[in-house]
């Protein structure tokens, strides 16, 4: 059967589904199979979503600043109606998004390369435009059109029964409906670009976001070149347009037909004051990495990984991953209380298990008590023996679990394991300074090179410094004005030792280890 053929027996097919509403943006046919009243309840479900994975940062002053702007953009969208929300997430990831309905969201990871209270508008701006172009509910609409349309016409049309059929018209639906895709990406600049210009602000601050995510980009790629890994590139909100995007340049160009006579503000210090103290990188709840070091104020704990290790947090749980990614370690704090457990019976109790191979209790070179055995779990290398280690550290449980691809990995994990745990110790006066976490601190220039001031305030490395302050990749900072830094609090001359500065050199706190799954959640299934 012709394709266009095709085409038109699905038409019909797909209209008994659903109906055609008018586009709050184009005020065409727009069609879709949700009333707003449901497009709102799904927000409203998606937006549970988020808040069990996410949590809301913890400043009302910055919270009250973005709803602010976010509603004085939304106030002239073309839906300024809708319940409108807006919500900084407490997260290093550089990401902005928005739920059907009016709520948007923004983490403070992206925020803190931002620059201008403008830039801020932009990002806010492009995703009041998805919401005001109902872009997600057209994705949903498709997603039910495509899912019932093949048994309507697999049942009507004998032809479209094939498997061959099927999968085409599969496709079909695949093209549709993966992302929003670059015309509804457009469309959204537009959008965006227009509201800013009627809320005053100078649209060209889309093309400088553009700029600071491509940055990253490029940034990202170098790295990973040197280290000889494939590059964790952004994907997130502006990620499908290309360095030189003409017609971005075109749709900002447009925009400057809405300008009011003050349609120029971007607010810079405005923006830099509010964003004074900010978070940088990852939560301190559950403890910091700090170069090759893990460092918790709430278990009193430093512990240091052997060279090259990748180690990240989440959730309680610390992993760490050897640099040729066959061998792991796992170190959590199990909810089971230690009670008159010693660590021998703790694991039994812990594991449900009371045979082990390979048992050994030890003394840490720092006096914990440790008991060390081998059983079966599930790894990220699949099902296989493992290594389970009990530490009472200052009256508190942690649990290590340590697996590996093969033999020789084993071999060398275990040394590296029993390393690592004879250098466990309470946290010393700095590093307990150090382990507060890092904090985003506005100051001026004074006609230093990134370079020195990789040197005084070392979290961050001198490419990294570039790309906070959009001067990556050679710019160098501008006599009189505010540029970031990245510091930990009491991190100042004199207070901090010089060695405790140099244990924190260029960590990136956006890196984190892909792919390597927890040992097993929560502690441990144990295969029998």
């Amino acid at each position: 059967m012709p394709r266009l053929f095709r085409l038109l027996i699905l038409l019909p097919a797909l209209s008994v589904m659903g109906g055609c509403a008018l586009n709050p943006v184009s005020g065409g046919a727009d069609f879709v199979v949700l009333t707003e009243s449901q497009e709102i309840a799904l927000g409203r479900r998606g937006a549970a979503q988020v808040d069990r994975q996410y949590t809301r940062y913890e400043n009302p002053a910055l919270q009250a600043y973005v709803t602010r702007i976010g509603q004085r953009l939304a106030a002239l969208s073309h839906r300024p109606k809708l319940d409108w929300r807006f919500t900084v997430l407490d997260s290093p990831e550089v990401n902005a998004f928005a739920l059907p309905g009016g709520r948007i969201y923004i983490t403070r990871g992206l925020m803190a390369y931002l620059h201008s209270e403008a830039e801020l508008a932009a990002v806010l701006g492009h995703e009041i435009g998805h919401v005001t172009a109902r872009h997600a509910v057209n994705q949903v609409s498709k997603t039910a059109a495509f899912g019932l349309g093949l048994d309507i016409l697999g049942a009507r049309v004998p032809e479209l029964r094939s498997a061959g059929a099927q999968q085409n018209l599969q496709l079909l639906g695949d093209v549709l409906l993966k992302g929003y895709g670059r015309e509804h990406e457009l469309q959204s600049d537009r959008l965006g670009a227009e509201y800013l210009a009627r809320a005053g602000y100078d649209p060209e601050a889309m093309m400088a976001v553009i700029a600071v995510l491509k940055n990253q980009e490029e940034y990202e790629k170098r790295r990973a070149a040197g280290e000889g890994r494939a590059a964790r590139v952004y994907h997130g909100v502006f990620a499908t347009h290309p360095s030189n995007d003409q017609r971005l340049k075109q749709i900002v160009g447009e925009a400057q037909r809405f300008k009011t006579a003050t349609a120029n503000h971007r607010g810079r210090d405005e923006y830099l004051e509010q964003i004074q103290g900010l978070r940088f990188g990852d939560d301190t709840t559950h403890g910091v990495v700090r170069g090759q070091q893990f460092l918790n104020r709430e278990l009193d704990l430093a512990i240091t990984f052997p060279p090259g290790w990748r180690l990240n947090t989440s959730n309680s749980v610390l992993v760490a991953v050897n640099p040729a990614r066959d061998a792991v370690i796992q170190m959590e704090k199990p909810p089971l209380a230690v009670g008159t457990h010693t660590p021998s019976s703790y694991l039994r109790a812990l594991l449900k298990r009371d045979q082990f191979d390979h048992e050994q209790t030890s003394t840490l070179p720092g006096g914990q008590a440790t008991h060390e055995a081998v059983t079966r779990l599930r790894t990220p290398f699949g099902v296989g023996a493992a290594r389970v280690v009990t530490v009472f550290h200052r009256g508190q449980p942690l649990v290590f679990l340590a697996a590996a691809r093969n033999p020789g990995a084993e071999a060398r994990l275990r040394s590296e394991l029993t390393a690592s745990l004879g250098q466990m110790r309470p946290l010393s006066a700095d590093e307990r300074r150090l382990a507060g976490g890092l904090r985003l601190t506005v100051i001026p220039a004074t006609g230093i090179a990134f370079r020195e001031l990789a040197r005084r305030y070392p979290a961050l490395n001198e490419d990294q410094l570039r790309l906070l302050n959009g001067r990556y990749p050679d710019g160098q900072p501008r006599p009189g004005e505010l540029i970031k830094v990245v510091d930990a609090p009491d991190l100042k001359a004199g207070r901090v030792s010089e060695t405790s500065r140099a244990s924190i050199t260029a960590h990136d706190p956006r890196t984190r280890v892909p792919g390597v799954p927890p040992i097993t959640p929560p502690i441990g299934e144990v295969v029998k």
